[in-house]
């Protein structure tokens, strides 16, 4: 357990106010969200400051969505936590009863602040000319993707792959038979986004990131926007990143005002805004078009009304014996 923690808590805060009785808030997050957060939280406590709020740190803890839910279930003390999908949520409540089984009705957009697309990263001059799922299982190309049994990024490339093949009149069998080779074309699954992203830019392994579309920016600002390209796929499951106070953990700690306050100013106009400033599709339809520039239109499927059930996608697919561990074990 003290290995599991040492990885994922990153030794930064940010604070104001010099007291050392100040409150500590642990957002415990997934792996491309650390510069949106680094701005969010910064803003956050200019707001909380000037509203009068009491001292408060704020500690941030990223790495694999599922990674990162099942070390709050083991006992990470996290006030809020920030995931790209409902499922590493619900866990803390079907695993660890440590939130109400009806966390999503809490906040607006069933807890889920923006939204985001699933993109294709291509080298320079997409030489694989890579523009569609079926583009990627084209003999030699190697894709780099999270795994999905780890990762929310790998489970959203999954289904986006799956619901082309629905989409365009194949049936169960050619959706399982198009998505194992798919995964079939990664030389390494990694447990996180960011660590897919470290595996094609920096290791230059693979022709192709399946990333979400913030995550293109990001590598942008640290890599520079020369080396690679982004390209979006005719469809894509649309990513609703959830957010949720931690109950148990805020009821002992005393911070349910802070945290509750934390989330709250996810959908205020400032919140949102940073958020299109990322590459994350804001909620508030007035900045949303403010940036349309930054955000192609996308035909989303929208996960529940597709797939089913979040809880059932998990049962089904993602879970230990499900199809994604049957398709990925046969050669």
């Amino acid at each position: 357990m003290k290995r599991l923690f040492s990885a994922t808590l990153l030794a930064a805060s940010l604070a104001f106010g010099a007291s050392s009785h100040a409150a500590t808030l642990l957002n415990v997050s997934y792996d491309v969200m650390r510069d949106f957060y680094r701005e969010y939280n910064a803003a956050f406590l200019k707001h909380w400051q000037a509203e009068g709020g009491t001292p408060l740190n704020i500690q941030m803890s990223h790495g694999g969505s599922s990674k990162q839910a099942r070390a709050v279930i083991d006992g990470l003390q996290a006030d809020v936590i920030t995931m790209n999908m409902a499922t590493d949520i619900d866990a803390l409540y079907t695993l660890g009863n440590l939130i109400p089984a009806d966390w999503a009705t809490r906040l607006p957009n069933d807890s889920a602040p923006f939204t985001s697309a699933t993109v294709f990263i291509v080298r320079k001059g997409n030489p694989k000319q890579l523009k569609d799922w079926p583009d990627l299982l084209k003999e030699g190309v190697q894709v780099i993707v999270p795994n999905p049994k780890t990762s929310g990024n790998g489970r959203y490339t999954y289904l986006s792959a799956w619901g082309y093949v629905q989409k365009s009149g194949g049936d169960e069998k050619a959706a399982r038979d198009f998505v194992s080779k798919l995964f079939h074309q990664a030389p390494v699954l990694d447990t996180g986004g960011r660590a897919a992203t470290t595996t094609f830019i920096q290791n230059q392994i693979g022709d192709v990131l399946v990333t979400f579309e913030n995550e293109a920016e990001m590598i942008a600002r640290e890599f520079g926007r020369g080396g690679f390209e982004v390209v979006y796929p005719s469809v894509s499951a649309e990513a609703e990143p959830p957010v949720t106070v931690v109950d148990k953990v805020v009821d002992k700690k005393g911070t349910r005002k802070e945290a509750e306050a934390y989330l709250n100013y996810l959908w205020s106009e400032e919140g949102q805004r940073i958020a299109a400033q990322n590459y994350l599709r804001p909620r508030n339809e007035k900045i949303l078009a403010e940036f349309g520039d930054r955000f192609p239109k996308v035909d989303f499927l929208p996960v529940v009304k597709t797939f089913g059930e979040w809880s059932e996608i998990q049962k089904t697919h993602f879970n230990d014996g499900g199809v994604f561990d049957q398709i990925y074990l046969q050669q």
